[in-house]
């Protein structure tokens, strides 16, 4: 079978195809690429990506047909926990969401009614990034706010890159040889975007991210954990200071980028060790925030067996997986730095022996994810 992923933005489109046997996780990539610059002269919009799309795969694939495409979405809300074959029915449920992801879920619209358009008998299958976290128990989930809130708003903790950390979880409980619905770890995905899931019996018990991407960890852009009366704050004293500008502040300007002056891990480290004090101290706060999560999902899942860290800057800094570790001896945390340190590729452990808890590296694969889950769906 042949799976076209696709992961929609407002201007561009992430395209990767899989040729998948049956019973296999995600298969072999045949092609993949980025479509930009949606919304201009030159592509008018998400359905003439489509064809230019479909022209692409003609040739990048001999002339061979793909037999199903799986999307990208990243808010399923209440309605999605697992992924589903699109309908026209289920594409307008996914446009009803798009209060709680206003950036993301109109994109994946687009994207699954120009592949509708452009094939209209090719299977289409939502994957949805918060579908993951619908296990957490209301207790977790819920915020301590007026009922109408959450009745009228659907205002409560949702959690993201579900995607990557149920894909994670399962290739790191199969490394160490435990049964998923024994396992219980931290999950780290950091990125440019970053966040933090306690895994309980194989599933989301609780998530760092919440409402929006907007919570839990200090990240490229993203300010993480804000007490709400510093929003409240700014608005009063700053009277050019709009709620949508301010969003852009605490989702695009703050962060790394507000404390070091650069959103990028790599940067920021290089400048530390050069002895920038503000490098230094971004990094500082960032370890710090993720070590008291890791200390806390540690209980909340009664005694994580493994500690994993997985996306770009979980799979490729070592410096500062190691910032973060130093900070976990009291949970018994002992990491080799040799094995931290090494550039090495695939799923591995990088703790030390008597280490309380397995650390290990694991690299996420979304695409893979979707691939799989598509292909389970439609051959289903």
């Amino acid at each position: 079978m042949l799976v076209l992923v696709v992961n929609c933005g407002s201007s561009s489109l992430k395209y990767q195809v899989r040729e998948l046997e049956p019973g296999a996780d995600g298969g072999t990539v045949l092609t993949s690429g980025l479509i930009e610059n949606i919304g201009s002269s030159r592509i008018q919009d998400h359905t003439q990506a489509l064809e230019l799309l479909a022209g692409r795969l003609e040739t990048e694939l001999d002339g061979r047909s793909v037999d199903a495409a799986g999307h990208r979405v990243v808010h399923g809300g209440e309605r999605f926990s697992a992924p589903v074959l699109a309908t026209p029915e289920i594409i307008r449920d996914i446009e009803r969401l798009v209060p709680l992801a206003p950036l993301h879920n109109p994109a994946a619209v687009l994207g699954l009614r120009a592949v509708q358009k452009t094939w209209p008998h090719l299977p289409q299958v939502c994957v949805f990034d918060t579908a993951f976290h619908r296990t957490m128990p209301e207790h977790v989930w819920r915020y301590a706010v007026p009922e109408r809130f959450y009745e009228h708003w659907g205002i409560r903790r949702y959690g993201f890159h579900g995607t990557s950390h149920d894909w994670v979880t399962g290739q790191a409980a199969a490394f160490l040889g435990i049964p998923r619905e024994q396992f219980r770890a931290v999950v780290a995905h950091l990125g440019n975007g970053a966040s933090v899931t306690a895994i309980r019996d194989g599933r989301s018990y609780d998530t760092s991210m919440g409402y929006t991407p907007l919570a839990g960890l200090v990240m490229g852009t993203r300010t993480g954990d804000l007490d709400p009366s510093v929003v409240t704050a700014v608005l009063r004293r700053d009277p050019e200071m709009t709620p949508e500008r301010l969003d852009a502040v605490l989702n695009k300007e703050s962060g790394l980028r507000a404390v070091a002056g650069d959103h990028d891990m790599r940067a920021v480290q290089e400048a530390a060790e050069r002895g920038d004090e503000r490098a230094e101290l971004a990094l500082e706060m960032a370890a710090y925030r993720l070590a008291k999560y890791v200390g806390g999902y540690h209980v909340a899942v009664e005694g994580a067996q493994a500690l994993v860290f997985t996306a770009g800057i979980g799979e490729n800094a070592a410096p500062f997986r190691k910032r973060v570790c130093d900070r976990l001896g009291a949970l018994g945390v002992r990491l080799d730095d040799d094995a931290n340190a090494a550039r090495a590729r695939g799923t591995r452990r990088i703790s030390a022996p008597g280490s309380a808890l397995e650390v290990l590296v694991v690299p996420t694969d979304e695409e893979q994810a979707i691939a799989a889950a598509t292909a389970a769906l439609v051959a289903g």
